[in-house]
């Protein structure tokens, strides 16, 4: 697989020659670490707990199911242990490690973790595409695959299936219409801000409603898996999340597996095995390693009894678990995480893929191939997912299995068309540009705004400023429209301070796609009274990392501007849908048109602004 070699490539190459120091800032070492607690984990197991205790504001790639080494840099030889992360909640996290006993090299010297490549991600979703070519030929298992390949076509009961249809709107319905009349394929279409949560959540219900006694629900991404295991609890559905989640809460933590196992009734004589099997454990630890033939029989009888004690512990454990899972109404995993040893063998009537639209292919095969009946939810119109290998792009990885069925199958997708987050001047660019001109601003927020300000779409060009773009560590950006920009918006926040109750205060991004103008734009903001009084109200980061998230007041920082019409990230379109449409009340977009406007959705956007009285040259507030 290509991507998985330039994906193996770019990690060694980032982190084989880089110190330590180094790959701690990279966030693929924590250093140093302390060991917290050792215990027997399941099966031949123990479980370390340890925690960062330097260094803890450092962002970090560490999450459940990664290839972790632990590693002493004690002289004259660095030792390590690998093993696999089983839980991370801020600066601790527990490791399984497959061995008897600690190694006595664990007790000297400083302790560090390292993040090992990713083998097992690969492995999982090579050996389902190895699956789905076998299971495609076969006359009764094969027929998802068949209509994904596109040599069948999907078909629909032509009964119209009655389900609550409180509180959604009539493309809402629609939806969820399709997704039970369905027999094998389903697809809904998400524009930004239309409810397709709200949507799937409906859908599930109502297909529990119809007897399906399970359902699994994936996404490629921790964050999108924990919102619909949230939304789907609080709508009054057993949940259990496979993993661990992203966003460590008390509610997520009390829907995963381990979280449920602690509270049944059979688990506390398992904790008591346990103890006992430790107590032997620590027992055998006590005899040195200069003794006798009866101090290392008694040392192996021991470890023996430990052993026997943990197997009838696995055995429980299992009960505990397949019971729990045989009673939960909804699955909760990333595509890759449905493979999780406690679900693996687990076969579904409907799996749902949400995000479908960022997931590459190969991935979401992995849950396909457990069920029968497959609904996709995601919007192409928005980033697709990252690929390394320019390769393995061009091969057609680059081409989502949504896009695919859309182009396949039209006739198994409805389209969410009424949005509930943007003012309509927001929304109608993108809408006409991308969406067909078919979206619609829910009378709810159609013309909400800002107290005191008419408005709420604003594009400032800086043609003629000399602002010109600059290049650093192969990344651009753009000092004197950073500095513009946030002078800009500190303008605006002072006039929301005289309009607005502290508690009413709105929130704020400021985005861009270029990680060295976010660096700029974090470092003036620093120094900026503005923005350290409101500092927990607004947020600075690239255009990437707020898809799926919304602000009342949005800044784009296009940072482009040179001679060539040369606009990089901001060709693909799909960025600047994200970045538009994460606004609810007021969009600012600074940019050079007389470098942005030679590509066409730019040149348009120009055109709307100037229509909508929208348009306005950065001269009038530099001079005014």
């Amino acid at each position: 697989m290509l991507e998985r070699k330039e994906d193996e490539a770019q990690f060694q190459q980032l982190n084989a020659t880089l110190s330590v120091q180094q790959r701690r800032a990279n966030g693929t070492t924590w250093y140093p670490v302390a060991i917290r607690a050792a215990e027997p984990g399941r099966g031949d197991y123990i479980t370390l707990e340890l925690e960062r205790t330097t260094h803890q504001d450092v962002l970090h790639q560490f999450k459940f199911g990664a290839s972790v080494a632990l590693f002493s840099n004690h002289e004259p030889q660095v030792h390590r242990i690998t093993g696999t992360v089983s839980h991370t909640a801020g600066n601790t996290l527990k490791m399984a490690l497959r061995i008897d006993e600690l190694p006595d090299w664990t007790r000297d010297g400083k302790l560090g973790l390292d993040l090992r490549f990713d083998d097992n991600s690969y492995d999982e979703m090579e050996h389902a595409l190895q699956q789905a070519n076998v299971q495609i030929d076969d006359a009764r298992q094969g027929r998802l695959s068949r209509i994904l390949a596109g040599t069948e076509t999907p078909e629909y009961d032509p009964d119209t299936t009655i389900f609550p249809k409180d509180n959604l709107n009539e493309s809402q319905q629609q939806a969820v219409q399709k997704i039970l009349a369905a027999r094998d394929l389903a697809i809904v279409h998400g524009p930004p801000g239309t409810g397709k949560t709200t949507t799937l959540v409906a859908a599930i219900k109502a297909l529990i409603l119809h007897e399906e006694k399970q359902i699994l629900v994936t996404a490629p991404s921790n964050a999108a898996v924990d919102l619909l295991s949230e939304k789907l609890s609080a709508a009054g559905l057993n949940v259990i999340r496979i993993g661990n989640p992203a966003r460590v809460s008390d509610a997520l933590q009390a829907l995963t597996l381990d979280s449920r196992m602690l509270q049944h009734p059979q688990m506390k004589a398992a904790k008591q095995l346990k103890k006992q099997a430790q107590e032997f454990r620590n027992m055998a630890h006590k005899y040195k390693r200069n003794f006798g033939k009866s101090e290392r029989d008694q040392r192996k009888a021991l470890f023996d009894e430990a052993h026997k004690i943990l197997k009838e512990v696995t055995k429980t454990e299992q009960y505990i678990s397949e019971d729990l899972l045989n009673n939960a109404q909804v699955i909760t995993a990333t595509l890759v995480g449905s493979q999780h040893y406690t679900v693996r063998d687990r076969r579904y009537e409907t799996i749902v893929i949400d995000e479908a639209a960022q997931a590459l292919e190969p991935a979401c095969w992995i849950p396909i191939l457990k069920g029968r009946k497959l609904v996709l939810a995601g919007d192409h119109m928005q980033l697709s997912p990252t690929i390394k290998s320019a390769k393995a792009a061009e091969s057609g990885l680059g081409h989502t299995l949504f896009e695919k069925c859309l182009q396949l199958h039209p006739q198994a997708s409805v389209m969410l068309e009424v949005q509930y987050r943007m003012h309509e001047q927001i929304m109608q660019f993108p809408s006409v540009q991308l969406y067909n001109d078919r979206l619609k601003a829910d009378k709810s927020i159609a013309t909400h705004s800002l107290k005191g300000d008419n408005s709420p779409l604003m594009f400032i060009d800086t043609a003629g400023c000399g602002f010109e773009e600059k290049l650093e560590d192969s990344s651009t950006f753009n000092p004197e429209e950073a500095a513009f920009t946030l002078r800009h918006l500190s303008t605006v926040i002072e006039s929301i301070q005289q309009q607005t109750d502290k508690e009413d205060f709105p929130s704020i991004a400021v985005i861009s796609p270029y990680r060295q103008q976010i660096q700029q734009l974090k470092e003036y903001a620093a120094s900026m009274p503005a923005f350290q009084k409101w500092q927990h109200k607004i947020s600075i980061n690239t255009i990437d990392s707020f898809q799926g998230q919304e602000r009342d007041i949005v800044y784009i920082s296009l940072t482009r501007s040179n001679d060539k019409s040369n606009i990089g990230f901001l060709n693909d379109t799909r960025r600047m849908n994200v970045a538009m449409t994460r606004a609810k009340k007021k969009l600012v977009i600074i940019g050079d048109s007389a470098t942005l406007s030679a590509h066409p959705f730019y040149a348009a956007f120009i055109d709307y602004a100037t229509e909508k009285d929208a348009y306005h040259s950065a001269w009038s507030f530099m001079n005014g």
